[in-house]
């Protein structure tokens, strides 16, 4: 990993990480912006045009970067360690996968449970290595951090594209159990507005209490400035389109920044077993994460959710994802006390 910074002329440099910050706001603002124009126009891009966009931001761009989030953390591990971390991330993988077979409705609330944490959770972190949390004095203020940061990722395209939201939450649960989702269907419209109502109270409540903390102090500023942009950008890109380069655009590059901070201020120690067994376990985990999405095929009564082909990959990677995310958060960051994949020294 590179831990110099890159020179611009003089005594001028960037850091890596500053400019991957930079460059995940500016492209989702980018992004927010265009959509913004298009519904002034009254224009849009198709649906199919949508699911491709999500397909290369979710596979090619994201999925090699959690491979790589793991790697980093194992490197300097040694060999017991990493054997027990792969023993948990595989009995999880199939716990979630047991769990979408029996009660599949269940599982996608966790699904989607796990991606409010994830977004959330791992921005935190990133603020903590190179934005700052001065403003975040309590364990309540950083939780509700995480909840406004990665309830951004799914309530608000909840609340402002429920159609497409039900849609495919529906095709979901249709790999598993048909119609499943329709038992609970006439409690969705309350589901969304509690969930909105909630969201609303925690954004308000979240830069309220930062402010009333720190005052209009920069890590406050930073903080209030990327909340609210990715607020907007959940509100007018179609959730499809949002989701799928959010996680490459936004998560990936910033934890890509995070970790060269992290290594420049505290490179690990190597010793001797360790980059063997990390780059072991990089190559066992492609393909463990292949026979899992092979394996779910399988065992799934209905792999494409009743959809046509295209809406159906996309649904079934989705859930591939989701169980797959589970024990990247739990296994990789909250189990793991000493580290973690968004470790921060």
């Amino acid at each position: 990993m590179a831990t110099e910074n890159w020179k611009l002329s003089g005594d001028v440099s960037i850091q890596p990480e500053r400019i991957a910050l930079q460059l995940s706001r500016l492209s989702i603002g980018v992004l927010a912006a265009g959509f913004v124009l298009l519904s002034i126009t009254g224009r849009g891009i198709t649906l199919e045009s949508q699911l491709v966009v999500y397909l290369i931001g979710m596979v090619a761009l994201n999925l090699p970067h959690g491979g790589y989030e793991h790697f980093s953390n194992l490197r300097h591990r040694g060999f017991p360690f990493g054997a027990r971390y792969v023993a948990l991330y595989v009995g999880f993988v199939v716990g979630f996968i047991a769990l979408f077979l029996l009660a599949p409705v269940v599982a996608l609330a966790l699904a989607f449970g796990t991606a409010v944490a994830k977004g959330g959770h791992g921005d935190l972190h990133v603020m903590d290595g190179l934005i700052g949390t001065d403003h975040l004095t309590t364990r309540f203020q950083r939780g509700l951090a995480a909840f406004v940061r990665g309830g951004a990722v799914m309530i608000v395209p909840l609340v402002f594209f429920p159609e497409t939201f039900y849609t495919f939450s529906e095709y979901m649960v249709a790999i598993f159990q048909p119609g499943a989702l329709a038992a609970v269907a006439g409690g969705f419209e309350l589901s969304r507005l509690v969930l909105g109502g909630l969201f609303g109270v925690a954004l308000v409540a979240h830069l309220g209490l930062g402010f009333a903390r720190g005052g209009v102090s920069y890590s406050w500023l930073v903080d209030a400035g990327e909340t609210l942009l990715l607020v907007a950008y959940f509100a007018f890109v179609p959730v499809v389109v949002a989701i799928g380069l959010y996680f490459p655009l936004w998560y990936s590059l910033r934890q890509a920044g995070r970790s060269v901070a992290v290594e420049r201020r505290n490179p690990g120690r190597d010793d001797g077993l360790a980059v063997p067994v990390a780059w072991g376990v990089l190559v066992i985990g492609a393909l463990a994460t292949a026979l899992v999405a092979a394996g779910l095929y399988v065992v799934a009564p209905n792999p494409l959710g009743g959809a046509a082909l295209l809406p159906g990959v996309v649904a079934f990677y989705t859930v591939f994802v989701c169980i797959i995310a589970l024990p990247h958060v739990v296994v990789g960051e909250w189990l793991d006390m000493k580290r973690g994949i968004w470790y921060v020294p």
